[in-house]
């Protein structure tokens, strides 16, 4: 009923030109921008003596044999890197969850525990939580490098995702709760069927960029010899001596994963916003 009691309004001419002028400003500066870029890399290795080389890294890619097609040493990397990511993001929502809601219990030791936990997290270097993951508690745990990495990232991540979901939670108006409260609800029920899913609005969006942040930073697994996509691109180079092609074919991979990521969430953010109308 509320959608048929809608006025659709017809959108004034000028303004649809003027948003139409701003698109192809924001298209043609994004080209010039691109542009320049290729430019001042063509330039500099150019004064270098940069010979390049892009025919060859079709075959780093995929090759074909006897009609089938098999995926080259970076596509096996990236596999590698979406494994790790989408493992350590599962545990990165778990581990910040939990540590948010602990942190808003009425445990004054937990909440002690979680403040520690995150301060420690967030401001020390990331390499060097990897180090004492991989050297000191992998062993101890009978973890492969693999996981050692994985672990890693979830816990880094999800000192920042304890904050993202204890900021959403207490953006839920109060008035929920008492509503909870009222109906005879348990705090577990409250949060499950009332709060969670309304706070999931406010989450998604700064989720969404730490998940493209975990993406990026999953390249540091490449120095605990996990052959992901960073580690991959560094062996082919040392192979070929193509830096150039070699990286900015990397650092392409990388930017098509983050992006279509942000896509996806975009659309599932419009679409919870559409249910919630």
């Amino acid at each position: 009923m509320r959608r048929e009691a809608r006025i659709t309004r017809r959108e004034p001419t000028g303004l649809r030109a003027r948003r139409l002028r701003k698109a192809a400003l924001d298209v043609f500066q994004f080209a010039l921008f691109l542009f320049l870029l290729g430019w001042l890399l063509v330039e500099g290795a150019g004064n270098m003596g940069y010979n390049w080389q892009w025919y060859r890294v079709p075959r780093y890619l995929f090759q074909v044999f006897d009609g089938e097609v098999y995926a080259g040493p970076l596509l096996k990397g990236l596999l590698v890197t979406l494994q790790i990511s989408a493992l350590a993001l599962v545990l990165t929502v778990v581990i910040g969850l939990g540590a948010a809601l602990l942190r808003l219990s009425g445990s004054v030791a937990g909440r002690w525990l979680v403040v520690a936990y995150v301060e420690a997290i967030r401001n020390t270097p990331l390499l060097v939580q990897l180090y004492l993951v991989y050297f000191i508690l992998a062993p101890i745990l009978g973890l492969e490098r693999f996981w050692a990495g994985v672990l890693c990232l979830a816990v880094f991540e999800g000192a920042f995702a304890a904050e993202i979901f204890r900021g959403g939670i207490m953006a839920v108006r109060k008035g929920q709760w008492e509503a909870a409260w009222t109906l005879g609800l348990s705090r577990r029920t409250a949060y499950r069927f009332i709060v969670l899913p309304q706070a999931l609005r406010i989450i998604l969006p700064p989720l969404a960029g730490l998940g493209v942040s975990l993406i990026k930073h999953s390249a540091i697994v490449s120095v605990i010899a996990v052959f992901d996509l960073t580690n991959e691109g560094r062996n082919v180079i040392s192979d070929t001596f193509m830096t150039f092609e070699i990286w900015l074919t990397v650092a392409a991979l990388y930017l098509c994963v983050t992006v279509l990521l942000s896509f996806g969430v975009g659309l599932l953010e419009r679409r919870l916003k559409g249910a919630m109308a």
